[in-house]
């Protein structure tokens, strides 16, 4: 992702000099392409954060169109104030890349790990979160950051994400994919988790499971009408997402389900994600993802448990 992340907003500032890039002390052989053709409008920031967005935030109101980059957890918690203050509430067209969500740096630790992320961005007035699943959104959800008038968060995975879609899809903010259609059962995924949605779906099917598959990229603004469809629909919804099961994607969902003037008395809703507890050891993501049980044999084991099927 972080690759195809380098080529997208080379590419773009190479058409938009406007753009100008800041990287928090991350990527400084990642963008030596970007740096070949526009040094002046690339500045590495070192380990200082805050004032990286700060920065970014004076360049936009003097009508530049920054983007920020660096480890999630290091763009969003550490400078949550100045995402606050200097972005949101002048609702300026900064974009904000965190790299490595979710469980993506394991080994290194509670520090690198991005669990909260989506909650803080998604708490923000002004603020759009978005959490593309494959490189084909990371392009499309870049350009489109690019065209937002306010401040978007882009949540990107490390390395080595395989592909969920076959060519770049159709991608609006605020708007989910149905990668698959179905009638029992529907899954949402967010992010990198979407190809063990896939292979959950796929599980779920040779047990004669008509699953639907939704890319649901976009955690705020919501899609209401989707979920109007999905929710009026299907018997069993899963939410799966790399993160912390409070103020993520399943979070934003229950709270628009409680907002609606109708609940459907027969639908079961599922949340699988991060439990709400630090994770102490240290190895790859898989392991990592496997303790809190982001797996296809869980999601599907999930889905049919609330069927009534074991």
């Amino acid at each position: 992702m972080r690759n195809v992340f380098s080529e997208e907003i080379t590419s773009i500032a190479q058409k938009d000099k406007r753009v100008v890039l800041f990287s928090g002390d991350i990527g400084n052989r990642l963008f030596d392409n970007y740096k070949r053709l526009m040094s002046d409008r690339f500045y590495n920031c070192g380990v200082a954060e805050a004032n990286m967005i700060s920065a970014a935030a004076g360049l936009a109101l003097c009508g530049l169109h920054p983007v920020t980059y660096t480890i999630t957890p290091f763009i969003t918690a550490r400078c949550y104030e100045q995402i606050k203050v200097d972005v949101c509430y002048h609702e300026l067209p900064v974009v904000i890349v965190g790299t490595g969500s979710g469980l993506s740096y394991a080994e290194l630790g509670a520090t690198h790990h991005a669990c909260d992320d989506i909650s803080l961005m998604r708490g923000l007035p002004n603020m759009s979160v978005v959490c593309p699943a494959d490189i084909y959104e990371v392009k499309q959800a870049l350009r489109a950051a690019m065209k937002n008038d306010g401040p978007v968060y882009i949540r990107l995975g490390k390395k080595g994400e395989p592909k969920v879609h076959e060519n770049e899809p159709d991608f609006v903010i605020g708007k989910g994919i149905v990668l698959s259609s179905g009638n029992d059962v529907c899954l949402i995924g967010t992010g990198t988790v979407l190809p063990l949605v896939k292979e959950a779906a796929e599980k779920l099917a040779k047990a004669g499971i008509s699953t639907q598959v939704i890319s649901y990229h976009t955690i705020k603004p919501l899609d209401n009408e989707l979920l109007k469809d999905v929710f009026s629909k299907f018997k069993v919804i899963v939410a799966v997402e790399e993160h912390n099961i409070i103020g993520g994607l399943s979070s934003s969902l229950s709270e628009w389900l409680m907002d609606q003037e109708q609940f459907p008395p027969t639908t079961k809703f599922v949340r699988i994600g991060i439990a709400d507890q630090f994770y102490y050891k240290t190895g790859k993501q898989k392991q990592a993802r496997n303790y809190f049980g982001l797996t296809a044999e869980n999601i599907s084991t999930r889905a049919l448990a609330a069927l009534g099927r074991r």
